[in-house]
């Protein structure tokens, strides 16, 4: 019972002096990844779907959709890793060697192994509907699939295991092994 006062009074003093009890206050440094071009669990905007397969809609232009982070852990580069978790989780994007300095992507990021911006970033060609380098929108015609954006926090300032011929998986195995945090969001289309 007295363990149980002593307690009690700890937490008054500390509510009397304006603080909150360390177990109750928020994670003012949680990792977390955003987008202004869609909410968490909202609708990619076609603008950011795949320009391949049947019915050219115009509208689809395959441009990645601009990404911001903030919170992340101690870090030396950062990676990101976008999957159709509705298509046996595949790869439709990686971008790695993100200086550590960038806290954001800006919308339509380049089809190409290094992008200009942001500046020593790399790209994984992409092997499937589309043969290209860096960003491959959407895919789904006729279903509603989730598309799942991870931004880690890498423990090195390059991936220097990783080519121009790297596959999706051999680089996403990499991230995953040096990534010290990560943080995502997912959108449907």
């Amino acid at each position: 019972m007295r363990s149980t006062s002593i307690v009690f009074c700890a937490l008054l003093i500390t509510s009397a002096a304006g603080a909150a009890p360390a177990a109750a206050s928020p994670d003012r440094n949680a990792f977390a990844l955003s987008s202004n071009a869609f909410v968490n669990g909202g609708v990619i905007p076609k603008v950011h779907e795949c320009t391949s397969g049947g019915g050219q809609d115009p509208a689809k232009k395959n441009e990645s959709p601009p990404l911001a982070w903030s919170g992340a852990p101690a870090a030396k580069s950062y990676a990101i890793v976008m999957r159709d978790l509705d298509n046996a989780d595949l790869i439709h994007w990686v971008i790695y060697d993100i200086p550590v300095a960038t806290a954001s992507l800006p919308q339509n990021v380049e089809h190409v192994y290094r992008p200009s911006v942001p500046a020593g970033s790399r790209q994984i060609y992409y092997r499937g509907s589309a043969s290209l380098y860096g960003y491959q929108g959407p895919c789904s015609p006729s279903t509603v699939n989730t598309y799942e954006f991870v931004v880690h926090a890498l423990n090195r300032t390059s991936l220097t295991s990783l080519n121009s011929s790297s596959s999706t998986q051999t680089a996403a195995r990499a991230i995953t092994a040096a990534s010290v945090g990560s943080a995502r969001i997912s959108g449907e289309s």
